[in-house]
């Protein structure tokens, strides 16, 4: 082969890509499904804060399913559900940070869902 290192150079991006954690704080890692208490140690008081909650629907499906029959044919490959459909409504506890760790670095934005980190994502340049 005529370049191997170019083989190399992929691999190494996986070690120092930052998708592998969720965000740094100083010499700290914080990781998705982090709790909230983890991160204010690791991380300290984010610039602001909000808190909501939001009602979500979780639904299953009780019952059976039966395969069509039109006459003497039959249609293995499609089935006619019946049953009852249980949904139950959620709350979840949403709080929303903002860590501003300078100008010369993004602003993140953290999302926790009942205390565990669910999404970072970076926001505009720092003050």
């Amino acid at each position: 082969m005529k370049y191997p290192h170019l083989l190399i150079l992929p691999l190494l991006l996986l070690f120092v890509s930052p998708s592998v954690y969720a965000l740094r704080c100083g010499h700290e890692l914080v990781d998705l499904d982090d709790y909230q208490e983890d991160v204010l140690t690791k991380c300290g008081e984010p610039e602001s804060t909000n808190s909501h909650k939001e009602i979500r629907s979780s639904g299953n499906y009780a019952g059976g399913s039966r395969n069509l029959f039109y006459g003497n044919q039959h249609y293995p490959n499609s089935s006619v559900y019946y049953g009852n459909q249980q949904v139950i409504d959620i709350e979840v506890n949403v709080d929303e940070w903002i860590y501003d760790f300078g100008h010369r670095k993004f602003k993140q934005y953290l999302r926790f869902e009942n205390g565990r980190l669910k999404e970072v994502k970076k926001l505009g340049r720092g003050d």
